[in-house]
């Protein structure tokens, strides 16, 4: 269990771990954040300089409960420490709060690191004292941050790491000195950001090796397209590596999938035995994000029981696949909620799953997609390129919103195409005509095209047919 009894921090000991000065008494810390909105009684605030400079907040966050702040110049109503870069600050709190966990595992991908950091830590979480990244607490403030959250008493820890432009990823591995990190998947995100495409990301997907202690665990999906770039990454840093995918060879390899209405029924090989256990997510795409789950979890003492029981009962996350029945005039239909986020590759994984699910009488399959962002000048072809994907797995329409995907409902066959509008909230305003009894519908696009207002609007319809506004869902963050 963590230790409850010692103080996550006290004032002298972040002035201890960042060189900083104490002004005023010590103080016990509970929580840290950034955001003076948050503040819980005996939190510590950040001071961070954003859009706007935390030290405009300080006097409210003490007025809120705050014990202490980190700041960079002095500030009003209680104690602080003084030091000369406040995010240099809280890197250095998260160096120095690392080693309170005996084993830590680093997540990255371009396609599910959230979910199956996630999944990961409901298996850390049966086997003892356990700490992760929330939401998705994954670049140069977030990672800190969660090391500097970390509790003492914490047996295994594990962190997601993302980047949104190269050379990032590195750096924050190497706060985490993971003993076990993996790549989940490489694909076309963030791409305007490295001149050679994909290879570009890949490499700085595999930079996550480099913070490897000696000795380390490299989980590498040999499926991906480009696992050889990861897997030479892995080999570079001088990791031990553990491979998952289809083949013969791998060290976690997939057989067979089975989707049904309450989850999936996976067959495996690890290790050369063969494995049989159940998930709570149906995707098609959590076949191998549950082998990278498992080798993940034995590469943090986890055992191999334990972690088959942490996917049985792992659901999906909000916007990441959760399932729900909506009752509309006439019947009920199921929607698949995958609006948190998309890419290429999370849009044709997507496909393929809603193309694997059964209708009810009468029912369609049915795709809502809005924008995909970040794409840069490879934004036109990535959304064409999603057609050939939704043919093949068998979609019966397809409504779509944004000016990018108005180029993908172009160059559908007539029979897909269902309703374009210019924004997903003119399309959420017509949420009763897109569905109907018996249909499967999944939604899905990006956050800043607020894909979330049309999974809102069809989660809320109702059997006598009341189309809530679209003002009424709520607004997609970043």
């Amino acid at each position: 269990m963590p230790d409850t009894q010692t103080p996550l921090w006290t004032a002298e000991a972040i002035a201890s771990a960042t060189g900083g000065q104490l002004h005023g008494p010590d103080a016990t810390v509970s929580g840290l954040t950034y955001n003076s909105r948050e503040i819980q009684p005996g939190d510590l605030f950040l001071a961070l300089h954003g859009a706007r400079d935390g030290h405009e907040f300080a006097s409210a966050a003490f007025a809120d409960g705050a014990s202490v702040a980190l700041v960079d110049r002095p500030v009003e109503g209680g104690p602080y420490v003084l030091v000369p870069d406040t995010l240099k600050g809280l890197e250095a709190m998260g160096v120095a709060a690392r080693d309170r966990a005996r084993l830590r595992g680093a997540v990255t991908g371009s396609v599910g690191k959230t979910s199956v950091t996630q999944a990961i830590k409901a298996g850390l979480d049966l086997a003892g004292a356990a700490h992760a990244s929330i939401k998705s607490y994954n670049n140069h403030i977030g990672v800190p941050l969660t090391l500097a959250r970390m509790p003492h008493g914490t047996d295994r820890a594990v962190f997601e790491i993302g980047m949104n432009h190269p050379g990032e990823i590195g750096p924050l591995s190497a706060f985490v000195r993971p003993h076990a990190a993996c790549v989940t998947t490489v694909g076309p995100v963030h791409i305007e950001a490295f001149a050679d495409g994909e290879a570009g990301v890949a490499r700085e997907k595999a930079a996550i090796f480099q913070g490897l202690i000696p000795g380390g665990i490299a989980v590498v999906n040999a499926a991906d397209v480009h696992a050889d770039i990861v897997r030479q990454g892995a080999l570079d840093a001088g990791a031990v590596l553990r491979t998952f995918g289809h083949d013969a060879g791998c060290d976690a390899r997939l057989l067979t999938f089975t989707p049904d209405s309450e989850g999936a029924t996976v067959t495996a090989e690890l290790d050369g035995q063969r494995i049989e256990y159940r998930l709570a997510q149906s995707g098609v795409h959590w076949g191998l994000n549950s082998l990278c789950v498992i080798l993940m979890l034995q590469a943090l003492d986890v055992s191999l029981d334990t972690a088959l029981q942490a996917l049985a009962g792992f659901q999906p996350l909000a916007g990441r696949g959760q399932m729900k029945t909506v009752a509309v005039p006439g019947g009920a239909f199921t929607l698949i909620d995958e609006s948190y986020n998309a890419n290429p590759l999370s849009m044709k994984a997507g496909f393929v799953s809603l193309g694997a699910k059964p209708v009810g009488q009468g029912g369609r399959r049915v795709v809502v997609l809005t924008d995909m962002l970040e794409l840069g000048d490879h934004s036109r072809a990535l959304h064409e390129g999603l057609a050939p994907a939704i043919e093949a797995a068998g979609l019966d329409v397809v409504h779509t919103a944004g000016p990018q995907m108005r180029l993908l409902y172009d160059i559908l066959p007539p029979s897909l195409r269902g309703q374009w509008r210019e924004t997903a909230a003119e399309l959420a305003a017509e949420a009763a005509a897109l569905v109907q009894p018996g249909d499967v519908v999944m939604v899905k696009g990006s956050n800043g095209s607020r894909a979330s207002l049309v999974a809102a609007a069809l989660a809320k319809l109702t059997p006598e047919g009341d189309n809530p506004s679209s003002s009424a869902a709520p607004r997609a963050t970043r």
